[in-house]
């Protein structure tokens, strides 16, 4: 019943990376990743739609959920979470698996398909592009790198302890950071994102991970990349996301060149979907796109267009 899940933990250097796993272990691997400061509970109401032969593993990248906080000293950098998933499929013994990632978890699921692209079958993409976005220009990025130092010294120097918060609270503060969540979701994340004290609810993340480091790509780049795994991607936007073109500030250009590249170059190969919903729309309203990634999951040879 996929309903069911166990608790698995893998050792790392610096502790554990925790996560949830679903089906059989002989069923076809299916790894899936979490968004910036979620935790692996973001699938809890999606996976149990899915195809039941499949084993799925929701893990929590490190500083999130129940995974370990990276050791003293340490920021966090974007490919510190694609060297995570890394680690799990090793411990795992995957050769090859499908990789279903929603919004920061997509992007991380697009950088490990291009850099170990043999150990990907198929590539879902919830809420994202493949990408984060890139700076505008040079200026933007080297203040972007810049501030990832400062506020990693900061956090130091302030060494505060975690606030706790009654569970009201803390439900409140988690929804009024995340527009598109519904109390029922917030509540699910809150279940593995905090821990329960004497003296209230803690947030269970990393206020490091607030500090993390991105990778920029072109347009021309992120093209030639989803080439390579073309025929194999699945990439599901929501209507009312945050990646819907027309919604989009003008800063945001990084999208719509890409949407553009997708229109004209990749269209033949990638399949794009469009869904009514918001960026939380797989646990909002997991049905909306759980047919979608189902029928995908069970036909081998995707090939599909706009």
């Amino acid at each position: 019943i996929l309903g069911m899940f166990s608790e698995v933990k893998f050792p790392v250097p610096w502790g554990h990376l925790a996560a949830k796993a679903w089906g059989s272990p002989e069923g076809h691997p299916v790894l899936c990743l979490h968004g910036w400061l979620d935790n692996a509970n973001t699938f809890d109401r999606l996976i149990p739609l899915l195809p039941k032969d499949c084993h799925y593993v929701a893990m929590d990248f490190s500083g999130h959920g129940l995974s370990s906080h990276r050791p003293a000293g340490s920021p966090y950098h974007f490919l510190d979470y694609v060297s995570d998933v890394r680690r799990v499929a090793a411990a795992l013994q995957w050769r090859r698996f499908t990789l279903m990632g929603h919004s920061m978890g997509g992007a991380v699921a697009g950088m490990f398909s291009f850099l170990y692209p043999e150990m990907v079958d198929k590539l879902i993409l919830l809420e994202n592009l493949g990408f984060l976005l890139a700076p505008e220009d040079t200026e933007a990025w080297l203040k972007s790198k810049r501030m990832v130092i400062d506020r990693l010294l900061s956090l130091e120097a302030r060494q505060q302890a975690p606030k706790a918060h009654s569970p009201e609270a803390a439900l409140q503060r988690l929804l009024e950071a995340n527009r598109h969540l519904t109390a029922e979701g917030g509540a699910i994340l809150l279940q593995r994102g905090a821990t329960e004290t004497p003296a209230g609810l803690v947030y269970n993340r990393d206020m490091r991970v607030r500090t993390q480091s991105r990778e920029s790509l072109t347009v021309e780049q992120c093209v030639k990349l989803l080439q390579k795994i073309q025929d194999r991607v699945l990439i599901i936007l929501a209507r009312d996301g945050l990646l819907v073109p027309h919604k989009l500030e003008s800063k945001n250009h990084f999208v719509i060149a890409l949407r553009e590249a997708f229109e004209h170059t990749l269209k033949e190969h990638i399949q794009l979907v469009e869904v009514p919903g918001s960026h939380f729309v797989h646990m909002n309203e997991p049905e909306v796109v759980s047919g979608i990634i189902s029928n995908f999951l069970t036909v081998h040879s995707t090939r599909a267009r706009l």
